[in-house]
Parts: C-alpha cells; sequence; structure tokens
C-alpha cells in the first residue's frame, strides 16, 4: 500500500502543478460591473466558435485537470483513512 500512496502524492503533485500554471496562463474574459451594465452580445462568430481559440482550448484543460484534482483528493483521502 505504500507504493501507491507515493505515486498517487506524485501524480497529485504534478496535477497540482499543471492546474496552477494553466491556471495562471489564462486571460481574464469576465468584463465586470461595466459588462453587466452595457450587456454583451453572444450571437458573433467569436463567442460561438470560442471552444476553438487558445482560450476555449486552456478553459476546457482547465476543466479536466480540476476533475482529475478532485478525483485524486477523494481517492487519497480513501487512501489514508485506511
Amino acid at each position: 500500500m505504500g507504493i501507491v500512496k507515493n505515486i498517487f502524492i506524485v501524480v497529485y503533485v504534478l496535477v497540482c502543478l499543471a492546474l496552477i500554471i494553466i491556471s495562471m496562463i489564462q486571460n481574464k474574459e469576465d468584463a465586470g460591473m461595466s459588462g453587466t451594465i452595457s450587456g454583451s452580445s453572444t450571437s458573433n462568430f467569436y463567442e460561438k466558435n470560442k471552444g476553438r481559440t487558445k482560450e476555449g482550448k486552456l478553459k476546457k484543460w482547465t476543466i479536466i485537470i480540476a476533475i482529475v484534482f478532485l478525483v485524486l483528493t477523494i481517492a487519497l483521502s480513501i487512501i489514508y483513512a485506511l
């Protein structure tokens, strides 16, 4: 069981670092309060194809890595509870 713990911890640290790096790379998309007041159009070409851009891919990978982080956190808590 000690080898499994060590493997999970190493993978967990790598996932943590990847999540931090990908989060720091992303641009801030929110317009803040001024965007709420002035409104924004979501029917333009850029909004429809946002998932194909660099920002869209980074957002997708951030979600995937965050899910892996959550699963590893639960797995490590179960392993350490045994």
